[in-house]
């Protein structure tokens, strides 16, 4: 049993996706823009870290931050995206989409699902903005999704546990239900206890200073709420292991 758990590392570096690696994950979801909760990564960001890590890369298809209600142009860049990555060797996708009334949009999901064929494909935390997750989770075992990524429609997956245990409970092993969001080295033996997930989804990352000696601190890139223009933030090898030994122990 203690073997049959797995960590998905979520990361938008090269360098976090060696330190996951080297950490123990088993799977790592490839994202740009953490800050909004990740979109899609470059092409080249996926070439670059396919060279350095042997374990699967699922990459996101999220064309912007907000809401997951998407256009037809948004949807016509996320087909793009899904025919790019594939081409560039992702080995599985993230993705999702709504309908105005907080339903899994099941005819633009299937149209995903259709081109992604044959990656596995995982539903994301749009599920998490869901009206109803029990109708929401039939929808996605309907569909084919082999995996869903949910913090039990809460802030975090500590305080979405109770639905998510009743998730994998309703899932009874048609659908891989995988807890993420806030999971830390404190809160996941609780998690997994509580909801008896084989999986869990995590960033485990470190603060890390820049190596930039000359510092103009008058001067932001981007808005308010963005990251520090001199400080770094990437997958902590001994955070990883911790959370992986956490998980053995546990499971």
């Amino acid at each position: 049993m203690a073997e049959s758990f797995l960590m998905e590392a979520c990361v938008d570096s090269v360098e976090s996706a060696v330190n996951a690696e080297r950490g123990g994950a088993g799977r790592l979801e490839l994202c740009s823009s953490l800050l909004e909760g990740g979109l899609t990564p470059s092409q080249g960001l996926l070439q670059v870290v396919k060279q350095y890590v042997k374990i699967p890369v699922y990459v996101m298809i999220r064309p912007r931050g907000g809401d997951f209600l998407y256009s037809d142009q948004e949807v016509e860049v996320m087909r793009k995206d899904i025919e790019l990555m594939k081409r560039h060797r992702a080995d599985g996708l993230v993705l999702g989409a709504l309908t105005e009334d907080g339903r899994v949009d099941t005819e633009l999901c299937m149209e995903f699902l259709a081109a992604a064929q044959p990656l596995p494909v995982t539903f994301h935390r749009a599920f998490d903005m869901v009206h109803d997750p029990a109708v929401a989770l039939e929808s996605l075992v309907s569909l084919g999704f082999q995996r869903l990524l949910t913090s039990g429609c809460d802030n975090s997956a500590l305080e979405g546990l109770p639905l998510i245990k009743q998730l994998i409970d309703q899932a009874k092993g048609r659908i891989a239900i995988m807890p993420g969001g806030g999971i830390t080295e404190r809160n996941l033996q609780r998690i997994l206890e509580g909801t008896g997930a084989q999986e869990f989804h995590c960033s485990a990352r470190s603060g890390r200073d820049s190596a930039m000696k000359f510092r103009n601190s008058c001067v932001t890139m981007g808005a308010a709420f963005s990251a520090p223009e001199y400080g770094l933030k990437v997958a902590d090898v001994s955070k990883v292991r911790t959370l992986n030994a956490i998980a053995k122990n546990t499971l």
